[in-house]
């Protein structure tokens, strides 16, 4: 197209009255100073606001600075399996190495709601963090509120399932207990962080909260397995305060994190 076509169509618009110009009309004033003038002789109004060819140029270069390709995200179907995948197999892990005497002294009751209890409180987890590692993903279940629900509803479900029993060494076996189920821990911790580091969440304290829970959870269910006590106080201290401990320190590690990239910012500009 061009100016004599632009201006027959400027001034076939005048007339019409319509609303919008044709995209190849818009298209066209915007690179051509002759026919902008045209138009803002015609009707000033149109063309007050509009940007020249220079100011877009330099908005397109802002907005284009530091920008570099990336690796497209892969299927949720695919986190989901890795997630569930690496829980399962340290779990299985710490009841091979420390054995399941947890289970025989338990009831059946409290030996099924347990286990069913900790592996929804890590299915929800891991749904959350999968969702929260693709920008724009629709949560259903609020991802700030949950790490702190799943630690409540567990601390309600060991209390009503497990009575006070009185311990002779109550540090000392808790502290057995922690350095037996802790490692599992941290051993899950470094393949959970690669995983996470592929997407791209936005917010590292509610991401670091729940990842930190989902590690926590590792120990918890090991230890519910092979830890041979069911005093309460004990169940509530050393093998849920082992995931509230993971919660705390992933909100810790995310909390510096986007300190950290506040400081950055202002320093690269």
């Amino acid at each position: 197209m061009n100016c004599r076509d632009v201006e027959r169509s400027l001034i076939e618009h005048e007339k019409s009255g319509a609303a919008r110009l044709p995209p190849q009309v818009q298209k066209h004033v915007l690179t051509c100073n002759r026919c902008a003038e045209f138009m803002r002789a015609l009707n000033p109004s149109v063309m007050a606001d509009a940007p020249t060819p220079e100011i877009l140029r330099r908005l397109e270069d802002t907005l284009t600075t530091g920008l570099r390709p990336v690796r497209p995200l892969a299927p949720a179907c695919y986190f989901y399996a890795a997630f569930a995948v690496i829980f399962i197999l340290i779990v299985a892990a710490g009841v091979y190495r420390l054995g399941a005497s947890g289970i025989s002294v338990m009831s059946p009751l409290q030996s099924i709601a347990i286990l069913c209890a900790l592996s929804a409180s890590a299915g929800l987890l891991v749904y959350s963090l999968v969702h929260q590692m693709a920008p724009g993903s629709q949560h259903r279940i609020s991802s700030t509120v949950l790490p702190a629900a799943v630690i409540g509803l567990l601390a309600v479900l060991m209390a009503g399932l497990f009575q006070f029993q009185p311990e002779r060494d109550f540090w000392g076996t808790g502290l057995a207990c922690l350095r037996a189920g802790g490692p599992f821990a941290l051993l899950a911790a470094a393949p959970f962080w690669l995983l996470l580091r592929r997407g791209a969440g936005l917010s590292p304290r509610v991401t670091g909260a729940a990842a930190g829970l989902l590690t926590g959870l590792v120990t918890t269910s090991a230890q519910e397995i092979y830890c041979p006590i069911v005093d309460v106080s004990h169940i509530l201290t050393w093998h849920l305060g082992v995931a509230v401990l993971g919660a705390s320190i992933g909100l810790a590690a995310g909390f510096a994190g986007e300190t950290a990239g506040r400081r950055l910012k202002p320093a690269q500009r």
